[in-house]
């Protein structure tokens, strides 16, 4: 914290100076503040009383704010300058002035005792911050004296005032401890000090508790205490007396709230597991509730329900392992186990005619991971007690996952079908963990109860039941290999029987299909099952997401098992498409879903396809392409390329994703030729170019043009070979006329993929010297305005030194030039870019004696490359890079270590380089570690970290814990 001389001069209020913290100055101060209309002169008044309060005069003005004839704002800044003095300066307080201090505050804490409560709360939170400071050594037994002090029958003040005066106090104490800013050892001291004085709390807090003549605003502040004291992590049994009164005082509707507060806090430290006798008693308390918890359903007591819920799951949620231990006391935890059931299965529908069940979720995490690790003669017998317990759980959350009727949903706000949604998720998340306890047994009873609903003719059909069985077996389909499942064929054969009337039940059924994707594509023949189901509902805007999704699954994982209905497939996908049915994306992913689909068809096939899927497409890009630019059609041309380039993401006729996969291939014979990509690409280049030269100053359209290429270049690899002198002419072109970083990442992936090749290398080295030189003008322009560009063009030099580093061989490459810029890089303040620039020179460093241009350059200008590491160790660039720059010293050190040895300690030497904080000792030590270490990479960056902390002044504090 800022000590008190290093505060700056006041400002604000007439920026008047340190004397003028008075207290007529601070009253104006405060009036401008609450009443002053004009914003910034309330933010000055508000900079100004800071500084007032931290001023050496606020031990002066702040008892004089506190006099009687002040209102309750003026006295409240008077208390709250007191808690700041003394809770952050307390070493500048004599030690022969803390008596009157203390006697001074319980005069004031007396006084106002009667008066506003919020100035009485911050004069006990002073008092508290006192006495923490002198617990234990000059202030042994604080809380007994306190507890004596506010019993005094001489008092001015009535009886109940200052007791509630002294409630309020001892209730302020453990939670300014919580927050204060002791040091760790006095931390503890004050600890142990304050478990030893529950001793004088308790006692004092039962019999108030339990006096029938005790107010009941008193009984409240009695919980609030308890409440705030446990959370010290009292013994449980310590607690006990407290706890037992506090259940009884859940009977009074007023104490409601403050005694569930309690108990749950009691209930859930940490330590109170170690009490097993003591939870073994709450549990009858807990279980005598549920008459309580009964009728508050029943009336619909929302809050009085959630209480009482909160108590049960505090104690089966924490004290779950401790309770299954006590095997002779199985059947009063399994008791509170079905209240706990009862609580997630409470009427109504999550959050609107209830809050509570979602309480319980954890809970049955929590048991099951109980019970799954015992040793296995434990958990056989618990497995044959809870097995049951799962099974009705199961079954209570499909319940609870229920939609209400279409009529009371559509009385949902948009906030409550959200609320509800990542309720069905935490559901979903829960049935598919409870799956790892009940296994196949699971599927096999949602599976019958599925097969009873859809073929029963006895019970009205209720859709919402249906729905939620379905994504009960979603839920688990969704993570759960369920290929050897031997429900799944009657479930798919379920499926399409369905009355699908409702637009939920219709997305889970979609889902539902998506999950059972890889099953379909071992059992083929069950395609044709839901397959019309899933084209279908493309033409609902309202099932939008999940049968594109859908659609994509089944295309991607059977492709091969899909040229039958590829006809119908594109057709229905073509017309959804043209009717603009689908948002953005899913028109995105639909075109990836084709793509996946015609992978797998013949050449002739896939042609034929492209042709009727893309000809619209380019007809409109022609027209595009001959209009004025304007925002409209500049989106419009976007959103083509974006489905192009979608298209060609996933059409991969040399499966070189499931080569990547390493699955089993079921290659068709393909015809030789040509790539069906490359034939599309290469006749709709000319008309990229032309909307490529109106709309070369977009960055957005120009994005959109290089993600075509580079996701085609991605997919075919070699096959994109026939493009690349086309591309590699058209990116120079475009790159010389504006500079774009899409530009360059595309010619890295050129590069990457062609570039040791022979045939491929004049047009891909033209294109490298070209954007080089391009680059390097901006760089003597200024390139500060463009970070993205410079991070781009030194991941394409580090891709070109890895790939094929005779690229620097080449006479009119500047490699002087590119070293300069990429040094002047290193001192970028985005980090991306000083990381893509680390990354240039640890591969342009090992180069050094195979590349003779890159040798040359490291020897004449490597100086200023160590100088500009050392300079971002020393504290110019973030700590979070430290990495990235030992890297460079590491390369510097085992491909360059004469140079190195030489350069270190030239650079060091300059005093205050490159850090007033050093002592030529440090820069010694550190210059020799670095060049002792040629093996070890982690022990260079273990040294680079330590040597950056002694730069910034950081090295042994707390600071360095946050890395």
């Amino acid at each position: 914290m800022e000590r008190r001389e290093e505060q700056p001069g006041a400002a604000g209020a007439g920026a008047a100076s340190a004397l003028d913290f008075t207290v007529e100055n601070v009253e104006k101060a405060l009036h401008q503040l609450y009443y002053d209309p004009n914003i910034e002169n309330k933010n000055l008044a508000q900079k100004w009383l800071m500084q007032a309060q931290v001023s050496p005069q606020a031990w002066h003005f702040s008892w004089q704010l506190l006099q009687p004839d002040k209102v309750p704002e003026i006295q409240y800044f008077g208390a709250s300058a007191l808690h700041i003095k003394i809770s952050r300066y307390w070493s500048d307080i004599p030690t022969d002035q803390y008596e009157s201090l203390k006697a001074q505050l319980f005069t004031q804490i007396t006084r106002f005792a009667s008066g506003s409560k919020i100035v009485l709360t911050r004069l006990c939170v002073a008092l508290a911050s006192l006495a923490l400071s002198m617990m234990p050594d000059t202030w042994p037994c604080a809380v007994a004296d306190m507890v004596r002090l506010f019993q005094a029958e001489d008092s001015p003040v009535d009886g109940q005032g200052r007791c509630l005066a002294l409630l309020e106090l001892l209730t302020v104490l453990p939670e300014e401890f919580q927050t204060s800013r002791l040091p760790q050892y006095r931390k503890g001291l004050v600890r142990a000090s304050l478990e030893v004085e529950c001793g004088a709390v308790f006692p004092l807090l039962e019999q108030l508790l339990q006096q029938p003549s005790s107010p009941s605003c008193v009984r409240q502040k009695v919980l609030k205490c308890f409440s705030s004291w446990v959370q010290l992590e009292v013994p449980l049994q310590d607690c006990e007396a407290l706890i037992q009164a506090a259940f009884a005082a859940l009977q009074d509707s007023e104490l409601f709230d403050s005694s569930v507060e309690a108990i749950v806090n009691a209930i859930s430290q940490p330590d109170a597991q170690r009490y097993v006798n003591t939870l073994l008693k709450l549990i009858p308390l807990v279980l005598g509730l549920q008459e309580q918890l009964r009728q508050a359903v029943q009336n619909g007591d929302m809050e009085t329900s959630h209480g009482i819920c909160r108590i049960a799951v505090a104690l089966g949620e924490n004290h779950s392992r401790a309770l299954l231990d006590q095997v002779e006391h199985w059947q009063s935890f399994l008791a509170l186990v079905n209240m706990i059931m009862f609580c997630t299965g409470i009427p109504g529908h999550y959050p609107v005619n209830e809050t509570t069940s979602s309480l319980t979720l954890t809970f049955w995490y929590t048991l099951q991971d109980d019970i799954l690790s015992f040793e296995a003669e434990k958990q056989a017998v618990y497995q044959q007690v809870y097995r049951p317990v799962y099974f009705q759980l199961v079954d209570v959350l499909l319940h609870k996952a229920q939609f209400p009727s279409d009529e009371e949903y559509g009385f949902w706000s948009s906030d409550e079908k959200e609320q509800f949604r990542i309720y069905r998720v935490d559901i979903s998340d829960t049935l598919m963990y409870v799956y790892e306890m009940l296994g196949a047994e699971l599927l096999s009873n949602l599976y019958d109860k599925l097969g009873r609903l859809l073929t029963s003719s006895e019970e009205p059909y209720s859709w919402q039941h249906t729905e939620a069985l379905l994504y009960g077996f979603q839920s688990i389909a969704e993570t759960i290999d369920v290929n050897y499942s031997d429900v799944v064929p009657g479930l798919i054969g379920l499926i399409p029987r369905i009355s699908i009337s409702n637009v939920q039940l219709a997305d889970t059924v979609m889902f539902t299909i998506g999950a059972l994707s890889e099953w379909l594509a071992d059992h083929p023949v069950m395609i044709n099952s839901v397959l019309p189901l899933v084209l279908h509902a493309l033409g609902n805007p309202e099932l939008s997401v999940s049968s594109v999704s859908t659609l994509k699954k089944i295309c991607r994982e059977c492709k091969y098992d899909l040229p039958p209905y590829a006809a119908n497939i594109v057709a229905v996908s073509q017309d959804v498409l043209m009717k603009q049915i689908h948002k953005t994306s899913q028109c995105m992913w639909l075109m990836q879903a084709l793509g996946f689909l015609l992978s797998a068809l013949q050449v002739e096939e896939i042609l034929k396809n492209l042709h009727s899927l893309i000809s619209p497409y380019i007809q409109q890009l022609e027209k595009l392409a001959e209009e004025i630019p304007n925002p409209s059609n500049k989106l419009a041309i976007v959103h083509i390329l974006g489905l192009l380039s979608n298209l060609f993401t996933t059409l991969d006729v040399s499966h070189h994703e499931d080569e990547h996969e390493g699955s089993e291939l079921r290659k068709l014979p393909v015809s030789q030729g040509p790539n069906p990509v490359v034939v599309v690409l290469q006749q709709v280049f000319q008309l990229i170019q032309k909307v490529l030269s109106k709309w070369l100053n977009d960055a957005q359209v120009v994005e959109a043009v290089c993600a075509i290429f580079e996701k085609s270049v991605k997919t075919l690899l070699d096959d994109f070979a026939p493009m690349v002198p086309q591309l590699c002419e058209m990116l120079g072109r475009m790159y010389s006329t504006i500079p774009q970083a899409s530009a360059l990442d595309l010619t890295r992936q050129l590069v990457h993929i062609f570039a040791h090749e022979p045939a491929h290398f004049p047009p891909i080295e033209a294109l490298f010297l070209l954007v080089t030189s391009v680059t390097l003008t901006l760089f003597q322009q200024g390139p500060r305005d463009h970070p993205d560009i410079v991070d781009s063009f030194m991941q394409l030099l580090a891709q070109a030194l890895k790939r094929k580093p005779d690229l620097f061989l080449c006479e009119r490459l500047d490699v002087k030039a590119v070293f300069q810029c990429a040094v002047l890089a290193l001192k970028f303040p985005e980090a991306p870019t000083v990381k893509a620039s680390c990354g240039f020179f640890t591969e342009l460093l090992p180069r050094c004696g195979e590349v003779e241009p890159v040798g040359k350059v490291v020897q004449e200008d490597g100086r200023m490359l160590l100088i500009a590491v050392l300079e971002a160790i020393g504290g110019q660039a973030s700590r979070s890079l430290m990495d990235c720059f030992a890297d460079i010293l590491f390369a510097l050190n085992k491909h360059c270590f004469s140079l190195l040895s030489m350069w270190i300690k030239e650079a060091l030497q300059p005093p205050g380089f490159p850090s007033a904080r050093l002592s030529p000792e440090q820069k010694d030590t550190f210059s020799q570690q670095i060049l002792r270490e040629r093996v070890n990479k982690r022990r260079v960056k273990e040294m680079v970290k330590e040597f950056t902390l002694l730069c910034r002044g950081l090295h042994g504090t707390d600071y360095t814990a946050d890395y």
